[in-house]
């Protein structure tokens, strides 16, 4: 560490400022109570209280901030779904991204390198095609390219995967980008903070108070809240909270993996996925490759990482890039993804008035950070689902009206 950074960091002088308040204690009652302070949970809060003017918000962590998935992912940013319900909303969520550095003022490390869906298969060749005219549809930038336009976005890259794959073609997504997860989480944290919502961190969620069919107040292990509105934004814990409130859900929660190379000079520029070998990867500003699979094969409320996930994970990579053999992988880790079963969210109101509900991401929640906060804290606000979100309430699968996303969200990330 430079002797610079140092004097500065011991410095009485020139002190830095703290990204938000500690709150000592509590209020007796809140307009709105937030349970999970993960991007999704902040970003609502941020936007209750820019946009709505909503600022006796408190945001409940059991944990500490953005410790739950949006601090475990890969951070790949994309709006080239499959169904119109999912591709308008993505696609205004990679709008709302491209302007959220400035609308924080702290440099989230955005960044657009394009992404490619790899196909393997006639049939993935045909799917990709099949996407490519739903996105172009909607105004979406996304194309089906040929095998030598990956090569050409892509030199290091063993087109035939060592003979056991060989790409036919790839669905091009010129928006694909990335960014820093936890800047984005502590960027909300500090927005929300400054218009006077509080975030209790260390601060567990015990129950939840229903009374005549509707929200009253929300015990914590700090003390009661009284409350007429909350959010439910904690991801794969949200069955457990949903016992609490009496409500059932078709989510099942699956460990999603992930790990992290030793920096390297930069090479890699796209972002590269492949369901088929399930596989995507990226590489970082400071040089790491990132890289994720599909999710275990087992239910499981854990985020604990296994052996058997680098070395399947490894062994692809090297089908893709045999010259990485010899680098080092640092770190690894494992969230905890929220599964419905047509692969698309379940946001908005729930039969509980005043419950609200933000769950069922799975493997694609951290895209969806901006526009999930700004359609969530829309309708809190005004206790009518935004219109983005119509589609993704829970009562659909009472109703046998499912989306239909999986063709798009299960690897793609």
């Amino acid at each position: 560490m430079p002797l610079r950074l140092l004097k500065f960091g011991f410095s009485n002088k020139y002190p830095e400022p703290r990204m938000f308040r500690q709150p000592d204690r509590l209020k007796s009652s809140y307009d709105a109570v937030i349970i999970g302070a993960g991007g999704h949970g902040l970003a609502a809060a941020y936007y209750l209280a820019r946009d709505h003017g909503m600022h006796n918000v408190a945001v409940l962590e059991k944990g500490y901030i953005g410790g739950g998935n949006t601090g475990r992912n890969t951070t790949i940013i994309r709006s080239n779904y499959l169904t119109p319900e999912g591709v308008k909303f993505y696609d205004e969520s990679v709008r709302l991204w491209q302007d959220l550095a400035q609308d924080f003022d702290l440099n989230l490390f955005y960044s657009t390198r394009g992404h490619f869906t790899l196909a393997h298969t006639d049939a993935s060749v045909r799917t990709m095609r099949w996407r490519s005219e739903v996105n172009k549809h909607f105004g979406i930038d996304s194309e089906l390219v040929d095998a030598d336009a990956v090569q050409e976005a892509c030199p290091h890259m063993d087109i035939t995967c060592g003979g056991q794959a060989p790409i036919l073609g790839a669905l091009y997504h010129a928006p694909g980008s990335i960014a820093r997860h936890d800047a984005v989480a502590w960027g909300y944290g500090r927005g929300a903070d400054q218009r006077g919502v509080e975030i209790h961190q260390q601060t567990e969620v015990l129950g939840i108070t229903v009374e005549s069919g509707r929200v009253t107040g929300v015990e914590t292990s700090r003390g009661k809240i009284s409350t007429s509105r909350v959010l439910c934004a904690v991801a794969g814990s949200t069955p457990r909270l949903l016992d609490m409130v009496g409500l059932r859900s078709p989510l099942y929660i699956h460990p999603l993996q992930a790990m992290v190379s030793e920096p390297m000079k930069a090479w890699l520029d796209p972002i590269i996925v492949s369901g088929s070998l399930h596989v995507y990867v990226s590489q970082t500003a400071r040089g790491e490759l990132v890289m994720g699979a599909s999710l275990d094969p087992y239910e499981l409320h854990s985020t604990r990482s296994t052996l058997d996930f680098v070395e399947g994970l490894a062994a692809h990579m090297l089908e893709l890039f045999p010259f990485l053999s010899h680098v080092k992988v640092v770190r690894q880790w494992a969230g905890m993804a929220d599964m419905t079963p047509d692969f698309a969210p379940i946001m908005g109101k729930t039969a509980i008035d005043g419950f609200y509900l933000d769950s069922g991401w799975g493997t694609w929640g951290f895209k969806a950070t901006p526009v999930a906060g700004k359609t969530m804290a829309s309708t809190v606000a005004n206790d009518r689902n935004h219109e983005l979100i119509e589609d993704f309430s829970l009562d659909r699968f009472a109703n046998y009206a499912l989306v239909g996303e999986k063709g798009a969200a299960s690897v793609g990330h």
